[in-house]
């Protein structure tokens, strides 16, 4: 078992670096490239990105798409609510949520919204505060649609803005940026958005393809653990969150031999299906069905990566699992990589580069 303790994942950020809005392009945020072989580090943009790719390589991305989560609604009584869908139980009616105010709301109450058409009722409720809903629509339709014409985009509790820039304008850029410009809309199985790829845009996708690099897409269920911080004094002590993944045939074939270039992961998402996925197989499935399977996976060094062979990467949140993977990917096998990812924060910080979901990216290679 591991001995590293949790503060070893520990570093201090000034608060004016937590990107609170995207960048005006999305491939003009800055890049920090990481060469681990040689420990040199060099700064560019993101739409240098192409120029550190090779024909041969595979992009391998997590095309999860984000739902427009939080919903406004009032209670008989006329008080406030607002309902952030979690996900579906096994019926599109029945949702794990949560709800706000969570102690005004006993089982059996009920909240809804005239004008979008939806009425929900609290079946059960958790002691880790999630409630489960079983909603009706006045067309029939899913609640998910519902969400998708009126819901807004849920960003991450580290991004909070005064009320007078929270206006309409705001949330149709969040609805357009919180978003990877290959996210498919058949998989919005997501409540974070997987934020490496924010970076992308179909000319800088067009042009790594012009110079023969591939992609293979997979799709991991985003969900709230993604933000949970480690609380345990060591690692180890840590219950990892699961999340629900799929890899489908194709992409499973792009992980094995014959290898044609690297295989670069697009954000922490992307690794974690990869590892679990070569830690249950050693060839692509047989029937060349997709694997869905639910990750629980918790990555830290001394960790050897089975299938990942460069990362692009934002800046994560202090005591993070995310951190973890990326001090393990630093250097492989021991855990020298804890330093370095220090040394690397260090220098980011000073040189100001914007950090968390909206912020700047990294690309280890």
């Amino acid at each position: 078992m591991s001995s590293l303790t949790t503060d070893l994942f520990d570093y201090d950020l000034p608060a004016h670096l937590i990107a609170q809005t995207p960048a005006a392009r999305r491939d003009g945020s800055r890049l920090l490239v990481v060469d681990r072989a040689s420990g040199a580090l060099s700064h560019h943009l993101f739409s240098d990105l192409p120029q550190f790719l090779r024909s041969g390589d595979t992009l391998f991305r997590n095309n999860a798409s984000v739902l427009p989560a939080r919903l406004k609604a009032i209670r008989p009584s006329g008080g406030q609510v607002e309902c952030f869908l979690l996900n579906a139980v096994n019926d599109p009616f029945v949702w794990r949520c949560l709800v706000k105010p969570g102690k005004k709301l006993p089982i059996g109450a009920r909240f809804g919204s005239v004008n979008a058409g939806f009425e929900g009722e609290i079946l059960e409720k958790s002691n880790d505060g999630i409630v489960l809903v079983r909603f009706t629509t006045s067309r029939g339709e899913p609640i998910t649609a519902v969400a998708n014409r009126l819901g807004q985009i849920p960003l991450p509790p580290y991004i909070s803005r005064p009320l007078a820039e929270t206006g309409d304008a705001l949330r149709a850029i969040d609805a357009e940026r919180y978003q990877t410009v290959y996210a498919n809309p058949n998989r919005q199985v997501a409540v974070a958005a997987p934020t490496a790829g924010l970076h992308f845009t179909p000319e800088l996708l067009n042009e790594a393809s012009s110079r023969g690099v591939k992609t293979a897409d997979l799709t991991l269920h985003v969900g709230l653990g993604t933000f949970q911080p480690i609380t345990a004094s060591h690692i180890d002590g840590h219950v990892i969150h699961r999340e629900i993944y799929e890899i489908p045939s194709a992409t499973q074939e792009a992980l094995f031999p014959p290898l044609t270039g690297r295989r670069i992961a697009i954000g922490t998402t992307t690794v974690r299906s990869i590892e679990d996925f070569l830690c249950r197989h050693n060839r692509p499935l047989p029937d060349r069905s997709a694997h869905i399977a639910e990750a629980s996976i918790f990555i830290y060094p001394p960790r050897v990566f089975r299938g990942i062979d460069a990362l692009v990467t934002n800046f994560h949140q202090p005591r993070s699992t995310l951190l973890c993977l990326v001090a393990a990917f630093l250097s492989p096998g021991d855990t020298t990589g804890i330093e370095r990812l220090h040394q690397i924060y260090s220098e980011a910080i000073a040189r100001e580069y914007r950090f968390f979901s909206y912020g700047d990216a990294m690309l280890i290679l």
